[in-house]
């Protein structure tokens, strides 16, 4: 069926009828089907096919096929290598009808299923095959194709007959018992089942132990059938029971069944551990463990009651008897009993209790004879009997066969061994026998001398009171013996094994003297010593040692030799005598094994400078070694001089500047200041640092946190690291420029430009306004009557004058403007001679006077 289009309605049969007319020969248009959405594509078929084959020549086929319910099963219309039809039809026949219906009919892509067959599972059509997916059990049955196959032009029609089996997988069996428990000797059945599954079915069984183990089958049983008898059910038939289900498609294996056969008790078995078997029962050795354990085949497991000498002591299967002692032996019994199928077994055996001495034998080895010979000790005393012992060499233990026990002796045995007549490393053992002991006991020693030689030190008890002097040389067989000489010969202390020990008084007199430690062994045939002196510290250290001021000074104070390994207490004393000791902030103590430093931190000069001791005391005296601290200073760095030194207009800063003179290193400088203007009776104020760490390239600085209202003076220093250089020249700083001047000229440039502008305006507006102001404007520009003039001296006050005329002509016409020039040019000025009609009027005289008037100019400026 072509996705997305709906499957169209099956209208009928109408394949069955075109097909045979097809084969027949007729030749007969494809008819329309209404609503089949193939139709057209099976018209197409078979115009382009021609004419049909004759009906003789059309091919049936018949076969068989299976199929599995849920699993998929294509179905071909024609031989597997045989072309596609261009048209088929498949139909089903369903098994035991005679009815067949229509599953789906095709051309090509063009597929359509016919409704109803969900039926007999997912059906699809490809190629002409059809494929059932999900095969149901109803599609059983014989499936008919009906096609049309095209053939050198033509069409042939095919026939394909295919009868499908469909077979049924088996399901999950299940066991069923006739009983879960039963008593031994019953007859017990088990039964398989299963719930669906093709037939023919086959059986098996598999029986597996109840304590796991391989699965088997069942022999003699009839385990190939669904049911499994036991007749009649024994022990070995209990267990787990699993039935597997086969048929031709799967098999399938059912959960376990357990069967439970309840038996016994049968007789109890008793086992002694450990195993020591002797007539009429058992023995065991005293103080040791003793486990009896009983053993009684029964289902449900037997309860066990453990009875020694008639009365109950256990209840167990297994009685664990700790250190078994003498009264505990006897008659154990073990009675066995099954609570299912309440029966009672017993069984009793005798338990005799030996015990051998208390622990194992000791085996020793010690020199005698004045450390020529050697003593072999063996001791192993108690027991019950006495445990029997015997010494035997390296070359005896061959011959222990044919001499038996000889040389034998009870609870303790010595054997001397000639020190000269043995070789480093020969071994001898005691053995032991005893009746609580099988296998008995022994034990060894191995003579042997120690390797190397003694090892000798001295060391003081607290408060150097008295020196002990050790001698040691472990191992050896037996033991070294130590004893201490003085260097004349004499013997001082006891001899002692391993190690000796000799503590002398310190009363001065032991500085120098020489000990001697003699070891002597009996496979040793000269003695072995070592010598020890006891000595004064002696001390290692630079007479000299130089430092900058500033930096760190190490004393290194070094303990040469061993001092006979007393030790030492080493100190260091500072050049006023003061013992140098941990903690103090100005020094710094480090100390080893034979060592201890000194070092000086952020030396002074010359406070630092001096001699220095190091002092090493043992019990035996005193080493005392000088050494000389120099503390160099660094060189001076060059002189300061302050080029500027100036307050801020709020005088609680300075800006300070300087310069340096002359060559020399430096690594800052330092800025001071101080109060000034004491009075006479008070100390001047103490420099206080303004400035510190400051750079080296650095000359200028602006301090701060001033009190305006003192007056303080400054200086600087240059800095070589601790060094400092020659102050420079005290000042006091300046006070700041007067920087009001550029203030007070602007203000009075700017007064006199307001000034000028005002009085501009104003000559303006009364050269404008002369009739409303005449007098003002007389008083400015009054002009003189014809003919008064100011008498003129010379020619040059002449010219003067004619030029002042002709500035105040000019002054007026400007002060009137453009129209009031413009009149003056039009009307004739007053007093003018030349106009015509006008007469000039003299000025009058005051009274009284007989003198002519005086003609005057005035002359009026305007500066803009």
């Amino acid at each position: 069926m072509e996705r997305g289009r709906a499957p169209p309605p099956w209208r009928g049969l109408w394949i069955l009828v075109l097909l045979p007319a097809l084969a027949g020969g007729e030749h007969r248009a494809v008819p329309a089907v209404p609503g089949w959405g193939a139709s057209r594509g099976l018209r197409d078929a078979l115009s382009r096919a021609g004419q049909p084959l004759a009906a003789g020549e059309a091919a049936y086929e018949e076969w068989r096929a299976t199929g599995v319910r849920g699993r998929a099963v294509e179905l071909s219309c024609g031989p597997p290598l045989a072309a596609p039809p261009a048209v088929v039809f498949w139909s089903f026949t369903p098994q035991g009808e005679g009815l067949p219906r229509a599953v789906a009919v095709g051309s090509g892509r063009e597929v359509a299923v016919a409704p109803g067959t969900g039926t007999l599972g997912r059906v699809t059509l490809r190629n002409g095959t059809l494929e059932l997916r999900e095969l149901r059990v109803a599609a059983q049955g014989r499936f008919l194709c009906q096609g049309l196959f095209p053939e050198r032009g033509r069409l042939r029609v095919g026939y394909a007959a295919v009868l499908l089996r469909v077979l049924v997988p088996v399901s999950k069996p299940f066991v069923r018992p006739t009983a879960a428990a039963a008593a031994e000797g019953a007859a017990v059945a088990l039964t398989c089942t299963v719930r669906e599954g093709t037939e023919p079915l086959s059986f098996s069984w598999q029986h597996q132990e109840p304590r796991g183990g391989p699965s088997v089958t069942p022999a003699g049983l009839g385990g190939s059938r669904a049911e499994l008898q036991l007749t009649p059910a024994n022990r070995s038939h209990t267990g787990w029971y699993i039935c597997t289900v086969r048929n031709e498609v799967n098999n399938r294996t059912s959960d376990p069944v357990y069967l439970d056969i309840v038996y016994g008790p049968d007789e109890p078995a008793i086992r002694v551990e450990p195993f020591s078997p002797e007539q009429g029962g058992f023995s065991a050795g005293e103080r040791e463990d003793v486990v009896l354990s009983c053993l009684a085949p029964s289902n449900p497991p037997s309860r066990y009651v453990w009875l020694h000498n008639g009365s109950q002591v256990h209840i167990g299967q297994t009685y664990v008897i700790t250190a078994i002692a003498r009264a505990q032996a006897g008659t154990y019994t073990c009675l066995a009993e099954n609570s299912h199928l309440q029966t009672r077994t017993q069984a009793t055996i005798v338990l005799t209790v030996y015990y051998p001495p208390a622990g194992s034998p000791s085996c020793s080895a010690l020199a005698s004879d004045d450390q020529r010979d050697v003593a072999l000790r063996c001791r192993w005393p108690g027991g019950f009997p006495l445990a029997r012992l015997r010494w035997v060499g390296p070359q005896e233990e061959e011959e222990e066969d044919e001499e038996g026990l000889t040389g034998s002796s009870f609870s303790m045995a010595t054997r001397i061994q000639s020190g000269a007549d043995t070789r480093n490393g020969s071994s001898f053992s005691c053995l032991a026998s005893h009746p609580a002991l099988p296998l008995g006991a022994a034990c060894g020693t191995t003579l042997w001398l120690p390797s190397g030689s003694p090892a000798c030190a001295a060391a003081a008890t607290k408060g150097d009171e008295y020196v002990m002097l050790r001698c040691r040389w472990d191992g050896g067989a037996p033991l070294v013996t130590l004893r201490w000489r003085d260097s004349a010969g004499r013997t001082l202390g006891d001899p002692a094994p391993s190690s000796a020990v000799l503590v002398l008084s310190t009363d001065g007199s032991l500085g120098g003297r020489e000990f001697v430690c003699e070891a002597a062994h009996p496979l040793r045939a000269a003695a072995a010593e070592c010598r020890l002196r006891l000595e004064v510290p002696e001390l290692q250290a630079e007479s000299e040692v130089a430092v900058l001021e500033g930096g760190e000074a190490q004393l290194a104070c070094r303990q040469r030799g061993s001092g006979a390994g007393l030790g030492a207490t080493v100190a260091w004393y500072d050049p006023k005598e003061r013992e140098v000791t941990p903690g103090l902030a100005k020094y710094q103590l480090e100390q080893g094994e034979a060592w201890v430093n000194l070092t000086v931190r952020d030396a002074e000069w010359p406070g630092d400078s001096g001699i220095y001791r190091c002092t090493a005391t043992n019990a035996v005296g005193t080493a005392s070694l000088p050494v000389r601290l120099r503390v160099d200073r660094y060189p001076a760095p060059p002189n300061v001089t302050i080029s500027k030194l100036r307050y801020t207009r709020a005088r609680t800063e300075v800006r300070l500047e300087w310069r340096t003179q002359g060559a020399g290193n430096l690594t800052g400088f330092v800025v001071q200041r101080r109060q000034t203007k004491k009075p006479l009776r008070e100390t001047p104020s103490p420099w206080e640092t303004a400035a510190g760490d400051i750079e080296p390239h650095s000359r200028d600085r602006r301090l701060g946190g001033l009190d305006p209202a003192v007056l303080y003076a400054f200086r600087v220093l240059a800095v070589n690291h601790r060094t400092a250089g020659h102050p420079s020249e005290v000042q006091t700083p300046a006070e700041p420029p007067f920087e009001a001047y550029p203030a007070v000229t602007g203000a009075a440039v700017a007064g006199m430009l307001v000034a000028t502008a005002a009085s501009l305006l104003a000559v303006r507006c009364i050269a404008r306004r002369r009739e409303t102001l005449p007098r003002l404007h007389d008083l400015l520009f009054r002009t003189a009557a014809p003919g008064a003039q100011e008498p003129v001296g010379t020619a040059e006050d002449a010219e003067a004058a004619a030029g002042g005329e002709e500035e105040a002509e000019q002054a007026q016409r400007d002060s009137r403007g453009p129209g009031t020039a413009a009149g003056a040019e039009a009307a004739p000025a007053q007093g003018d001679p030349s106009a015509p009609g006008t007469a000039a009027e003299p000025l009058s005289a005051a009274p009284g006077t007989t003198e002519d008037p005086v003609n005057v100019t005035i002359t009026v400026t305007a500066t803009p």
